[in-house]
């Protein structure tokens, strides 16, 4: 219940933090894509833009600014196309042009009255550097009227790209007029919060400015009314890296693969999303705690990884067509919290029982390592070895190990002095043995008897248990510089080495067992390994290791060797006699 608890905490912290709305961020946006391109839905009641484009600007001799009259004769080029409304993207002086061109004001007023005679015009306003409203001509205000001025804004996600309409956009999140919001209530819907619905209607291509005042300079009201009969119109700049703002999808036809939008065509999205089918709505907060709580429950299910991840892959895929069908019905589910609590459910407890594993291992390691070789360790940890009574047949080399005249040696030595010169012995030639992959299964006194081939399978049981012998000695020789400064007598190791199959496991009993090799090949190695002071050589192997060998030139011959209860076998020495 802790782990369950956890989850679903989790989960919430993680559906209102900044990475789990730039989760959401990223879904919603691939989502849209993968609608608007493969489920494409016709937007229905079309808005028209009209942009203002490089061949415009060039079309008249003014600046931008003084474009007073050529506004005032779009506006009646749209009254004569019975359009069903107008705005104008556009940012209007806030002080009179007429000093510079005169009649200037007084033209654009008049296309403003014209037009208002036959439909709903909204100019759009903007703010200042310091976040004040931008004032507009006090005569243009007036004849424009209250309902006829907006806000040209929209409120931006953290990633300043723009996703939703929202008029509370004020200080203090008042409400504040915008212009698609006027341009909605003028055409009877009433605009409230939500998202723009990116993945319906196809992009937009856009009429020249320059086209709209040729056709009306030639009367042709017929070719207007085709244009415009019915529809809502927006005018704004489409001029290269003009008014652009980021969006989820690319709205210029005109443009491949734009992340930039000029800001007219958001402003049509979001108008047209209002007067087909509407904003999207969030689902209610309820019911993503609800849905966060229910994902969290996977917990309990407590499922191995396999069937966990076949269970993840399916809610995953379950989650994004839920969340595409709710949007296309017109709501928005986030789906960041209620991933992570299906992820935290699902390989929460296998990350748990991960943990645990990996603690015993750890705590094991530290109680064992020092106890058996590093290649029987990795066999324990990795659960290839058995840890019940018995074992099995396996082909291997054994090495027996012993320091010659030891028991004499120990008889002029004070215990302490003893146990200090096997530990450094020890500590020498086992590495050497562990380098070569053996496994050192008991200390007899002053003898090693180690294994090659098990637990871990080797491609030459014998080269290795060879280089391990030879180790041995050199390592040997080394210490005995060492003991020789020190005033201490030096030692001799004899090694016997022999090969055949051989029970590998656990023997002993239920409360107390060693890993060990039992068999012939055992005695046999023994044996020769005592034969090391009779035929005078360091290393003493059978037959049966030389065959296994690759090259055996540094090995000599020493005949048949009479073993103790077992029949002669064929020796060879190594080192100097």
């Amino acid at each position: 219940m802790a782990g369950l608890a956890a989850c679903a905490i989790l989960a919430l912290l993680v559906q209102v933090s900044a990475v789990g709305n730039w989760i959401d961020f990223a879904l919603l946006d691939n989502m849209t894509a993968v609608l608007r391109k493969h489920f494409p839905v016709p937007a229905g009641n079309e808005v028209v833009v009209v942009g203002i484009d490089e061949t415009s600007v060039a079309s008249y001799p003014e600046p931008l600014t003084l474009w007073h009259r050529y506004l005032a004769d779009f506006l009646r080029a749209v009254a004569s196309g019975k359009a069903a409304a107008v705005g104008l993207d556009l940012v209007l002086p806030d002080h009179s042009y007429n000093q510079v061109l005169p009649g200037s004001d007084e033209a654009l007023m008049m296309g403003i009255l014209t037009a208002k005679k036959e439909l709903p015009v909204v100019l759009a306003r903007t703010v200042e550097v310091s976040g004040r409203q931008r004032a507009l001509f006090r005569k243009f205000q007036l004849l424009a009227g209250e309902e006829g001025t907006g806000l040209a804004l929209f409120p931006r996600d953290e990633d300043h790209v723009i996703r939703r309409f929202d008029e509370r956009i004020g200080d203090n999140a008042a409400l504040v007029p915008t212009l698609v919001g006027q341009l909605s209530r003028a055409l009877g819907k009433d605009p409230q919060p939500g998202m723009i619905d990116y993945s319906r209607g196809s992009s937009f291509n856009y009429v020249p400015l320059h086209t709209v005042l040729a056709l009306y300079q030639a009367n042709n009201s017929a070719g207007l009314r085709q244009m415009f009969e019915g529809k809502p119109v927006l005018l704004g700049s489409v001029l290269p890296a003009s008014d652009a703002v980021l969006q989820p999808v690319n709205l210029a036809a005109w443009e491949e693969n734009a992340n930039l939008a000029p800001g007219v065509l958001i402003h049509a999205q979001a108008l047209r999303t209002i007067l087909n089918h509407g904003l999207i709505r969030d689902v209610p907060i309820w019911l993503v705690g609800t849905a966060i709580l229910s994902a969290s429950l996977f917990w309990l299910a407590g499922l191995r990884p396999l069937p966990a991840s076949g269970v993840l892959t399916a809610v995953t895929a379950g989650f994004l067509v839920a969340s595409a069908w709710l949007f296309r019905q017109g709501w928005y589910l986030p789906l960041s919290g209620i991933y992570a609590a299906a992820c935290g459910g699902l390989l929460g407890p296998l990350a748990g029982d991960a943990w645990r594993k990996l603690k015993e291992r750890l705590i094991l390691k530290r109680s064992f390592s020092g106890s058996v070789s590093p290649v029987v360790m990795r066999e324990i940890l990795s659960g290839q070895l058995s840890p019940g009574l018995g074992g099995e047949r396996k082909y291997v080399c054994v090495l027996f190990a012993d320091i010659r005249g030891f028991t004499t040696l120990s008889e002029s030595l004070p215990p302490e002095a003893v146990i200090t010169l096997l530990n450094r012995y020890f500590d020498r030639v086992v590495d050497q043995i562990h380098h070569q992959e053996g496994a050192v299964v008991c200390f007899m006194g002053d003898g090693i008897m180690a294994i090659f081939g098990a637990p871990k399978r080797l491609p030459n049981p014998c080269e290795a248990a060879l280089a391990a012998a030879k180790g041995m000695q050199s390592e040997v020789a080394k210490l005995n510089e060492t003991l020789v400064r020190e005033g201490a007598a030096p030692i001799q190791i004899g090694v016997g080495l022999h090969a055949g199959d051989a029970v590998i496991g656990q023997v002993g009993s239920s409360g107390r067992h060693d890993y060990t090799a039992i068999g012939d090949v055992t005695n046999v190695a023994s044996r020769l390994e005592g034969l090391t002071k009779d035929v005078g050589y360091q290393i003493v192997c059978s037959r049966d290791v030389v065959d296994a060998l690759a090259s055996h030139s540094d090995l000599t011959s020493v005949g048949p060797q009479p073993i103790k209860g077992h029949t002669p076998v064929h020796a060879y020495g190594w080192g100097p006699r």
